[in-house]
């Protein structure tokens, strides 16, 4: 079943900003635009729905916008903390019933934790934390976080457990993680299969888990 579609407004069309707004056009949404910089927004016109000239701290201008009719609030605005802040307010006053705001730093991040807002992204910080990660182990291909300290791992099977199957790995016993399953090449083998396969070097066994457990099992088989 497709993903509703749904309106999104992005305030702040930098590198991060941009990328945003683009890409929940690309995927068919209703996206305005907004930024306070004419070259800037001009960049947009013709990718998203609608692009506004305006500044983020002018709670009038986002009114006249229809900031508060749009599902969600994204607030990209990047290295003015003064000026995130101030239109992160606008818009809550505003109504818009879901608000996402860029942070640039731990500071940044707990003042706009205090506006009750729905989520804060510190996307420098987020993304090095994964990098790091995955340069650590490079069987560690990907992951992805599910709070509460839980990840889903995307684990390349090494050389040294291929003929092993997946039950003698003891995860469940010896690391506290769930296989949920395994992918060969372009086939999905569901967990219960996968527990009495065979493994083959290159294969991405998907494991759940906490952080400290998937890594100590990844650096188990290093």
């Amino acid at each position: 079943m497709a993903a509703r579609k749904r309106s999104f407004v992005v305030i702040g069309l930098g590198t991060f900003g941009g990328t945003v707004a683009v890409e929940l056009a690309r995927f068919g949404n209703h996206v305005l635009g907004i930024d306070n910089d004419e070259r800037v927004a001009s960049r947009f016109s013709d990718e998203l729905t609608e692009v506004v000239i305006a500044d983020g701290r002018d709670e009038e201008a986002l009114r006249e916008a229809g900031v508060g009719t749009y599902d969600v609030a994204v607030v990209a605005i990047g290295e003015d903390l003064e000026s995130n802040v101030l239109c992160t307010m606008n818009v809550k006053m505003l109504g818009a019933p879901t608000v996402w705001a860029k942070a640039i730093g731990r500071t940044h991040h707990r003042i706009l934790a205090k506006l009750d807002i729905d989520r804060v992204i510190q996307a420098e910080h987020d993304i090095g934390l994964h990098i790091a990660q995955m340069l650590h182990n490079p069987l560690v291909r990907d992951y992805v976080s599910l709070g509460n300290g839980f990840h889903i791992v995307d684990f390349q099977v090494p050389e040294a457990l291929e003929g092993r199957t997946v039950d003698t790995l003891a995860l469940q016993d010896s690391y506290a993680l769930r296989g949920l399953g395994l992918m060969r090449g372009t086939e999905f083998i569901e967990a219960e299969r996968a527990g009495g396969t065979a493994l083959e070097a290159g294969d991405k066994l998907l494991l759940l888990g906490v952080r400290e457990k998937l890594r100590a099992f990844a650096d188990s088989v290093s």
